[in-house]
């Protein structure tokens, strides 16, 4: 069924990584949810007016605001496709990342409000009303919000959308907390026991541990999370690819929303090649990857000196020195200054975000090893943060 409305609704489906692919996955998204919910509405409005059930008439009106939610997924996809303009020159795909955290915060004011309401069952406990027409709008009510979930959530992983997995955690927690109700009603009407406060309860607390999981995982995006490292092996890979690259550090990606992400990195190439051959090499470099990953990238080229062998010596050894202290420790821009007394070693070591000792402390325990090594060398070492760390 999803497949069939993907292809029949999302032209270009296979693209993903395109705007107005993303715009339609999210318009698809969000119509259904709004159709769903006005049919929820609908029927249970009928059955619940029919029946005299004040409960689920109370449900009804519930349906049309959980379409909300939906409409807040619509909006915010439409806008998160307007063109970059002069006010935003990063274009304006956040707006996603912002209409998920706005689901996201419904869901937890859904759990507060059961909350309230389950508390006031159980100290005012009252029969729940009962009868085969309620319980058969209720299941069907289960049934189309647990297809909606499993549709929000493919939509959300085919295209890595949060708001689309926050818009599935709702239909699934409007599920379980319908079941709640029906699986209360059938104990009161054959026990008479009355659990429908207690259930309530344990379902809020679900869906509060959910909504708060949901906020925090909207607002990483939105904070500045690190790219994946399955991403920044594909970029590190590719410019390894090209002749001429000796290597590649200090890479920073900025992340704009979905589809639109800038970043810079550093690519180190030999001293002694022809400048002009290595500044077309980044050039390519550049373009190709806008072209295949749709990343616009800055490359700042370091020249390093590979025709000296003293100095590749003292790369390499530096490099496993500075890892004996802490793998994901490296080293590059190693210049080599030469004086009557003492020899200055000039570099850059990246070091972790978690890194256990401190930066002053890391400096200390290189310049021990670089004088176990030579008396005469005196590090010069500046530390940079590892913003997305790429193997070496």
């Amino acid at each position: 069924m999803t497949n069939l409305l993907i292809r029949l609704f999302v032209k270009d489906y296979t693209h993903t990584e395109k705007p107005a692919v993303r715009a339609a996955f999210g318009r698809l998204s969000g119509l259904t949810g709004i159709l769903c919910n006005l049919l929820l509405f609908c029927g249970k409005l009928a059955v619940g007016t029919l029946s005299g059930s004040v409960s689920v008439t109370a449900d009804a009106i519930n349906n049309l605001s959980d379409a909300s939610s939906s409409v807040i997924s619509l909006i915010g996809f439409k806008m998160a496709e307007k063109p970059a303009d002069a006010d935003h020159p990063y274009g304006h795909a956040r707006y996603e990342y912002l209409s998920g955290l706005m689901v996201s915060v419904l869901v937890l004011l859904i759990g507060v409000e059961l909350l309230k309401g389950s508390i006031e069952k159980i100290l005012h406990p009252a029969p729940v009303e009962f009868s085969f027409p309620v319980a058969a709008v209720l299941a069907a009510s289960i049934l189309i919000k647990l297809w909606m979930a499993l549709f929000n959530r493919n939509l959300g992983k085919r295209i890595d959308s949060q708001t689309l997995s926050a818009t599935a955690a709702d239909s699934r927690n409007d599920a379980i907390s319908t079941t709640a109700v029906l699986v209360a009603a059938l104990i009161s009407h054959f026990t008479k026991w009355e659990l429908d406060g207690y259930m309530g309860v344990a379902v809020a607390v679900f869906i509060l541990y959910s909504g708060f999981g949901l906020i925090r995982e909207t607002l990483d995006p939105i904070l500045g999370k690190p790219p994946k490292p399955e991403f920044v092996e594909q970029i590190r890979q590719k410019i390894m690819r090209y002749p001429g690259v000796l290597g590649t550090h200090d890479l920073i990606v900025h992340d704009y929303g979905p589809g639109c992400q800038f970043a810079s990195v550093h690519v180190e190439v030999a001293a002694e090649a022809n400048v002009i051959a290595s500044h077309d090499v980044i050039d390519n470099i550049e373009r190709d990857i806008r072209n295949e990953l749709g990343l616009h990238l800055v490359i700042h080229m370091d020249p390093i000196v590979t025709a000296d062998p003293e100095i590749n010596d003292l790369r390499t050894w530096l490099s496993d020195a500075v890892k004996s202290i802490d793998p994901a420790l490296s080293i590059h821009d190693l210049r080599v200054v030469r004086g009557p007394t003492h020899t200055n070693l000039i570099f850059d070591c990246v070091a972790p975000q978690n890194l256990s000792i401190s930066k002053t402390e890391l400096c200390k325990r290189i310049m021990a090893l670089a004088r176990e090594r030579d008396p005469s060398f005196f590090c010069v070492i500046t530390i940079d943060d590892s913003f997305a760390p790429i193997p070496h």
